[in-house]
């Protein structure tokens, strides 16, 4: 099996360390940067996201990461963003005034006020449709989520599954080169190292 580097965002938070150790354990490299210039000569990246979504913003502008990761989208470099990761590729957070990335339209609201925040534990995932990220992966598979906030795109036919936690919310986004999940990968054992192995198979190797 060919080795592959993917690249993991490094903007001062995140399961930086988990979600390389999951890659490794997948057989493959990973380097952690907060340099523009390694993303942009990136063949693969994973934006692992925790914390807040004003703290993040802040942090990768400060670093200079917010021109990279839009150009190598831009640019069809696979993309997986994780938890934040997902709500910081639409335009705009409830959580506070600062612009996310603007990768799709749309914004991240705050779960409802009915049910526990954060939302923390195994739920399960609702395809919509298939995505090569998900091959042998059933509709209906549980995964692990830490979040309050959501990803809401105004454009529907990016929502790739929905969870039900006080409302049906989208939990997994995808369009062309980026795929992005509400729940974290490396913290949803088999099934998780599933999706990064899918991930790293048909989005950066086309196999």
């Amino acid at each position: 099996m060919t080795k592959t580097t993917v690249t993991i965002v490094d903007y001062g938070a995140g399961n930086l360390r988990s979600v390389a150790k999951a890659i490794e354990k997948l057989g493959h490299f990973s380097i952690i940067t907060d340099d523009p210039e390694e993303i942009l000569k990136a063949r693969a990246i994973i934006f692992p996201g925790q914390g807040a979504s004003e703290s993040a913003m802040r942090a990768l502008n400060q670093r200079g990461l917010v021109a990279s990761i839009r150009e190598v989208t831009a640019k069809g470099v696979p993309f997986f963003g994780v938890c934040l990761g997902l709500q910081l590729l639409l335009d705009s957070s409830e959580e506070g005034p600062s612009p996310c990335l603007g990768l799709a339209r749309g914004k991240a609201k705050l779960l409802p006020s009915e049910v526990k925040r954060p939302h923390m534990g195994w739920n399960n995932v609702t395809l919509n449709y298939s995505h090569p990220v998900f091959e042998g992966i059933k509709s209906g598979s549980y995964f692990y989520f830490v979040h309050s906030y959501y990803g809401a795109p105004d454009d529907q036919s990016l929502v790739l599954g929905t969870t039900d936690y006080g409302l049906n919310f989208s939990s997994v986004m995808a369009m062309d080169n980026v795929v992005a999940t509400q729940f974290h990968p490396e913290k949803s054992g088999a099934l998780g190292l599933r999706l990064y192995d899918n991930f790293i198979n048909s989005m950066v190797n086309g196999r």
